[in-house]
């Protein structure tokens, strides 16, 4: 009943007219920003973050949550039809959709894309429902020890999961950590690596280091790629499958969505991870994996479920515990912190209608979704023939204004700037910028809870690994370091992300 009350207390937030709204909104621009590519759905939230300051807390986390799990959908259409990955999750669905659309099967491919999104998706939001509360009170067993403790695993989770040399993911890590203690220290009261600049005393802000390194940078980095706008011309027909194409998708669908939940949750996890691990766990577990890659359906079904699952699910170590299981829920994270909500279990307690509302925000937004990407087929597909060159100088004064809007200050645009340089030759040297965000938002939790900790102990080390919760969480965090060096795992962690 518990359960009950609460998704009903969040129905009554998510209903209301302007958190319908919101809502749209978010779906609409996280549609639009998966059929871009190269606009990720990060960069939109990052420099989305300085307009919603002045909305509501729950209108502004569910637009933004909208344009997370909305970009997963509309990344399939382009995958699907012009063989364009609008997002990073959609990659896989090239593989056997575009063949789909080559064979007159486009139709059918997007309509089992947007029901086994859409299914994910409901399924998704029941998990977290459920999961959330059991969380939320292991979160409560929860000490300096054992926040510290799960922080250190989510930073090495996110090294092991990162693209390129492991080596460029720790220094990442790294210095995004002292950048992230860089102002006056609340104990002493002393500067740490200010240099005299007054401007850095309250730390170095986090919209403008978001919106330069995720925003600006990406977009650069996209525009120095030759752009292919070659539009299949394809007639949709019918858009519902037949009854084998359904009978095939369905436990794909099922499949995809309980591995992507699982994914989503881990540390490093994501939308991303999920669609590509569903679609090697459906070619493995196929009696005639020979189809994969000539338009099989189940390659469709399994990551596009799998991918919405995952967006989803990355929102209960948010939600539950305060701690972003990847770069986008880092985001989130600043955006709750701007806002004045602490992010943490007390959350639940303290703002249930902000909770459990962003929760029952995330079904409608599906349900918004269907709505969205089928009829509009046309009119996102005819978006791709706008050219980057366009629209970057208008995204880069969209920019510098929502930087500037935070505190009226020319110093926040100047450090942008520099952060957009940096994230352009971060990206140039193989270097993933996703670890350094999730650093410098966890690097003064990190400090926080350590100091804490050490204090409770009198100085006693061994308090982290004294306290069961801390000592396990540990423990893992040594195991996943240990995968990471491990010469033969290493190559095959390689050969996973080159595949």
């Amino acid at each position: 009943m518990d359960l009950i009350g609460n998704l009903a207390t969040g129905f009554s937030v998510a209903l209301t007219p302007a958190n319908l709204g919101f809502c749209f909104l978010g779906a609409l621009i996280g549609t639009l920003v998966g059929v871009l590519p190269g606009i990720a759905p990060i960069t939109t939230i990052a420099m989305l973050l300085p307009f919603t300051f002045t909305l509501p807390p729950a209108s502004s986390l569910i637009m933004l949550a909208g344009i997370f799990y909305g970009a997963q959908y509309g990344g399939s259409t382009t995958a699907i039809l012009v063989n364009v990955p609008g997002e990073s999750s959609a990659i896989v669905t090239c593989l056997d959709g575009h063949q789909m659309a080559r064979k007159g099967r486009a139709g059918p491919a997007l309509a089992i894309a947007a029901i086994a999104s859409f299914a994910a998706g409901t399924i998704a939001t029941l998990i977290i429902a459920t999961a959330s509360a059991p969380m939320a009170w292991l979160a409560l067993k929860f000490t300096a020890p054992e926040y510290f403790s799960l922080m250190v695993l989510g930073l090495t989770g996110a090294v092991v999961l990162a693209h390129g040399a492991p080596g460029k993911a720790v220094a990442m890590v790294v210095v995004g950590l002292m950048l992230g203690l860089v102002g006056i220290d609340v104990n002493t009261g002393a500067p740490r690596m200010t240099f005299g600049i007054a401007e850095l005393g309250d730390g170095i802000g986090f919209v403008p280091i978001a919106i330069g390194m995720f925003g600006i940078a990406e977009l650069a980095v996209t525009l120095g790629r030759p752009q292919d706008r070659t539009l299949l011309d394809v007639k949709l027909g019918s858009l519902w499958p037949s009854r084998e194409e359904f009978r095939a998708s369905v436990p794909a669908m099922l499949r995809g969505t309980a591995l992507g939940s699982i994914l989503g949750v881990l540390p490093g996890g994501g939308a991303a991870l999920s669609s590509f691990a569903a679609y090697a766990f459906e070619k493995k577990s196929s009696k005639t994996p020979e189809r994969f890659g000539h338009g099989a359906i189940e390659g469709v079904a399994a990551p596009e479920a799998a991918n919405n699952a995952g967006a989803q699910t990355s929102f209960i170590p948010l939600l539950t515990l305060g701690i972003p299981g990847n770069a986008i829920m880092a985001l989130m994270v600043g955006a709750m912190m701007i806002q004045g909500v602490q992010p943490g279990p007390q959350v639940m307690t303290s703002q249930p209608e902000l909770f459990w509302g962003v929760i029952a925000s995330m079904w409608t937004g599906n349900l918004m979704l269907i709505v969205l990407n089928l009829p509009l087929i046309g009119l996102w597909v005819s978006l791709l023939r706008v050219p980057y060159r366009l629209m970057f100088p208008a995204i880069v004064l969209f920019c510098c204004i929502g930087t500037y809007s935070v505190g009226n200050s020319a110093f926040d645009v100047g450090v942008m700037l520099l952060f957009a340089l940096l994230g352009v030759f971060f990206i140039k040297v193989g270097a993933e910028p996703a670890p350094f965000i999730l650093g410098f938002i966890l690097g003064p939790l990190m400090e926080e809870n350590f100091r804490r900790a050490m204090m409770l102990s009198r100085g006693d080390p061994m308090v982290f690994l004294e306290r069961p919760i801390s000592a396990g969480l540990l423990i893992l965090s040594a195991v996943l370091f240990a995968v990471l060096v491990s010469p033969a795992l290493r190559s095959g962690r390689e050969k996973v992300f080159q595949e």
